[in-house]
C-alpha cells in the first residue's frame, strides 16, 4: 500500500512544498526508496521510465540538507552532488529541485555544457548546498580547482545506464575517487545489465536493491499503436494524426536534417511547433523546451536527445516518425508520455523495409502494438528527381577576353552548346 506523502516523516516545511506542487500519493518507487534514502542507506533502483524517480531521490536530499541548515553544520560548500548524463535532464532535475526545496535552501547549482561558465562558478561561490550537473563540464571545472568536494554527503546517479551508453565511465570514476569515502550514494537506472552492475558494485557499500516492473517494456499507461506507411506518406499520415490530436505532442526521428525538414512542413501546415537537435546552440534548446513546457508550442519536434529528461506533464501523444536503432530507445521515447499515473499514446510509422526490425521490437518489450489502418488518401510527397541536362539552358558565363567566347573563368563552369552540355576546365 502506499503511504500519502503527508504521512511521510518527512519535515512540516517539505511537505507543505510537496502539497503545494499538487503531489498525493508517491508513486511505488518513491514509497519505497524514500525511507532508505532518508534513513542513509545506499540503494540501487532499477524502474521504467516514468515512474517518478526524480521526486524519489530529490526528496532524501532536500531533507538532508534542511536538518544540516537546522543544526547550523553546512560550511558554505555544496554537500549533495546529482549527477546525470544530459544537458536537458540536468536542467529539468535542477528545476524540480528549486520548485520543491524550501526558499531557504537557495538555488541549485546547474553544471552544464553549452551554457555560461562564469555564471555556474558564481552559483557554485554563492554558496550552493547541490550540484546537479554533467560528468563533461563537472570535471572540467573540478580540474580546475573551481570547487571541492570535500564535503559531499550524498552522491546521486540518476539514469546510470544512459551513461554508461555515452561513454562517461572513466569521468564518473575520477569523480568518485575525490569524493569522501564515507557519503551515501544512490543509483537510478532504467535497466540492470552487467555493466551497470560493475559500476554499481564500485560505488555503492551494501546498498538497499531496488527493481519495479520490466525494465524492458513500456509502461502500461501507454497505448501502443503502428501504421503501415510509405517513406513518401510520412508527412501526410502525420498531418492526419496531428489533426485529431488536441494535447502536447513530441515527435522523434532519426537525423538532425530530419528534424528541421519535419518542423519546416509542419510549421508551413500551421501547426506551432519547436525543434531540437544537437546541432542546435544550448540557447536554442532551452528556448525550444522552455516553449514547449510552457504551452506556447504544442508539438516538439526532435532527435534522441530529448528522449530523456524532458518531463512535461500533459505530453498526450509520442509519435516515432522513424523508429529509433534498438528497443531502448524505444522504451524512451514512449516514456515521455503516460507519466505519473497519467495515460498516453504511442504512434509508430513503419515503413515496408522496417517490419522486421518492429517484429523484433515486439518480442524485446513483449508486447503487441494495436495495427491501426492508414488513410488511402494520404498526399505523397514529391521525390527528388534526376536532372535532365539535355533541358537545361544557361545564361551567358563571363567571358575570358583574350581566350573569345564560349569560354568561362571559372574553374569546372558549364557552358550550353546547342543541345548538349560542355564542361572546360580553365587552363
Amino acid at each position: 500500500m502506499l503511504t500519502p506523502f503527508a504521512e511521510l516523516p518527512l519535515s512540516k516545511e517539505l511537505k507543505t512544498q510537496i502539497a503545494r506542487l499538487g503531489f498525493e500519493t508517491p508513486t511505488e518507487v518513491q514509497n519505497a526508496a524514500i525511507p532508505p534514502g532518508m534513513a542513509g542507506k545506499d540503494l540501487f533502483a532499477t524502474a521504467q521510465t516514468g515512474t517518478g524517480k526524480t521526486l524519489a531521490f530529490l526528496i532524501p536530499a532536500i531533507e538532508r540538507l534542511l536538518l544540516q541548515l537546522e543544526k547550523k553544520t553546512t560550511h558554505g560548500r555544496p554537500t549533495v552532488l546529482v549527477l546525470v548524463p544530459t544537458r536537458e535532464l540536468a536542467m529539468q532535475v535542477a528545476k524540480v529541485y528549486d520548485e520543491l526545496a524550501p526558499r531557504k535552501l537557495g538555488p541549485a547549482a546547474l553544471i552544464i555544457g553549452g551554457e555560461n561558465e562564469r555564471q555556474q562558478i558564481r552559483q557554485l561561490k554563492a554558496g550552493a548546498r547541490i550540484i546537479v550537473a554533467t560528468p563533461g563540464r563537472f570535471e572540467d571545472l573540478l580540474e580546475r580547482r573551481m570547487f571541492k568536494l570535500d564535503k559531499i554527503e550524498l552522491l546521486v546517479l540518476d539514469e546510470a545506464d544512459r551513461m554508461l551508453d555515452m561513454g562517461f565511465v572513466p569521468a564518473i570514476r575520477r569523480i568518485v575517487r575525490q569524493l569522501p569515502k564515507t557519503r551515501q550514494s544512490m543509483c537510478f537506472s532504467a535497466t540492470a545489465d552487467p555493466s551497470v552492475a560493475s559500476v554499481v558494485e564500485e560505488i555503492l557499500r551494501q546498498p538497499v536493491r531496488l527493481s519495479f516492473g520490466h525494465t524492458q517494456r513500456v509502461i502500461d499507461t501507454v497505448k501502443l499503436q503502428v501504421y503501415d506507411v510509405d517513406q513518401n506518406q510520412k508527412m501526410g499520415l502525420l498531418e492526419k494524426v496531428l489533426g485529431a490530436e488536441s494535447g502536447r505532442c513530441l515527435i522523434f526521428v532519426a537525423t538532425k536534417r530530419s528534424t528541421e525538414r519535419v518542423g519546416e512542413k509542419l510549421d508551413r501546415l500551421g501547426f506551432n511547433v519547436a525543434v531540437i537537435h544537437g546541432d542546435r546552440s544550448q540557447s536554442q534548446r532551452n528556448r525550444a523546451l522552455d516553449s514547449f513546457q510552457r504551452g506556447k508550442a504544442q508539438i516538439l519536434v526532435a532527435t534522441d536527445v530529448a528522449s530523456r529528461g524532458i518531463h512535461v506533464d500533459d505530453i498526450t501523444l509520442v509519435v516515432n516518425y522513424d523508429l529509433p536503432n534498438i528497443p531502448e530507445d524505444f522504451i524512451h521515447r514512449v516514456g515521455r508520455t503516460g507519466r505519473a499515473g497519467n495515460t498516453g499514446v504511442a504512434v509508430t510509422f513503419c515503413t515496408p523495409v522496417e517490419r522486421r526490425d518492429l517484429a523484433k521490437f515486439e518480442r524485446v518489450l513483449q508486447s503487441k502494438m494495436e495495427r491501426m489502418n492508414a488513410p488511402k488518401d494520404l498526399v505523397r510527397e514529391e521525390r527528388s528527381r534526376p536532372v535532365d541536362t539535355t533541358k537545361l539552358r544557361f545564361q551567358q558565363v563571363q567571358q575570358v577576353k583574350s581566350k573569345g567566347k564560349g569560354r568561362s573563368s571559372r574553374p569546372g563552369a558549364f557552358l550550353l552548346e546547342g543541345e548538349s552540355m560542355q564542361r572546360y576546365a580553365s587552363n
